[in-house]
């Protein structure tokens, strides 16, 4: 059975609180990401976070950024589509060496994908044990002993579904900027509300800040636009139900080595203005989370 490293006592619940009653996992200052733009991509499970992030991180690649997507979900499918396959994750090759980081080599656990964009699954403890806020640490602290992260323009963090706890939140603790996708439906966006709070909590003892809203699978986006008027989000870039998104995936492709016509090269060019957009620099959003009771009210639930 795999064996999960115990997390230090002081590392939780020490420092700085993120929040009234918070107990966090706290990043050690050493395995802190500086030089790259970072980016974290939450939201709902099963609202395309892999899709957006893969395609996204191939966007910045056609900028001519050195760019490394980190996979941060137990089903370790995040870079798929770039690489063509599962790659095992930094817990599989830790637990190979018995925990022995030392033995390790970057190709062990650092994979190629399309267009040169650097693939890392961070992979996650077994169910009901462990902490996904320790995987992430492990994960970036590999990443800087092999210095990795110095030949790296932009890190895109593909976070699992939408769990906000201490764990999964640890990529926040990285990013510069957090991107929310969503659909234009009430569950994807009482799910962002809470990814806004848990946002909010973090942005007061780190960097990262709301860099906006990405509508995935939305033909309209009124919903979203309610919402974002009375949270004080923005809408980045919206991407449609389109079949050939859906079947982007099961061949296992980048929508930029997918064929269809104008349809897939409007997708491309909307991701490529995402990219340019992001690089260039977005606005934090100083948004506030509604009260549970507020979003039903406000998207016509009784």
């Amino acid at each position: 059975m795999m064996e999960v490293a115990k997390i230090p006592v002081t590392s939780i619940g020490k420092g700085r609180p993120d929040g009234a009653g918070s107990v966090q996992v706290h990043q050690e200052e050493d395995i802190k990401i500086t030089g790259a733009k970072v980016f974290a991509v939450y939201g709902k499970g099963g609202i395309g976070k892999s899709t957006t992030s893969s395609n996204l991180s191939v966007a910045f690649s056609k900028l001519g950024k050195r760019v490394l997507q980190i996979g941060c979900d137990p089903k370790h499918d995040s870079t798929f589509t770039l690489t063509k396959c599962l790659v095992p994750t930094v817990i599989d090759v830790l637990e190979s060496v018995e925990f022995h980081s030392e033995e390790l080599r970057a190709e062990d656990f650092v994979y190629q994908g399309y267009n040169g964009v650097m693939c890392v699954e961070a992979g996650g403890p077994p169910a009901g044990t462990g902490c996904g806020g320790y995987v992430v640490g492990q994960t970036v602290k590999l990443l800087k002993e092999h210095h990795l992260l110095e030949d790296t323009d932009v890190v895109i963090f593909d976070v699992l579904g939408d769990v906000v706890c201490g764990g999964f939140a640890a990529p926040l603790q990285h990013a510069d900027r957090a991107l929310i996708v969503t659909a234009n439906d009430f569950d994807s966006i009482f799910a962002m509300n809470r990814i806004v709070a848990a946002i909010q909590a973090k942005s007061k003892n780190y960097k990262v800040r709301l860099g906006g809203v990405i509508a995935n699978r939305s033909r309209t986006t009124e919903q979203i636009d309610r919402f974002n008027e009375a949270a004080g989000l923005k809408t980045m870039a919206r991407f449609d139900d389109l079949d050939v998104i859906r079947r982007s995936r099961l061949k296992k492709s980048t929508l930029f080595e997918m064929e269809g016509g104008p349809e897939i090269e409007e997708v491309q060019n909307e991701y490529l203005r995402l990219a340019a957009n992001l690089w260039a620099g977005s606005d934090p959003l100083d948004a506030v989370s509604l009260k549970d009771r507020d979003i039903f009210d406000l998207l016509g639930f009784d």
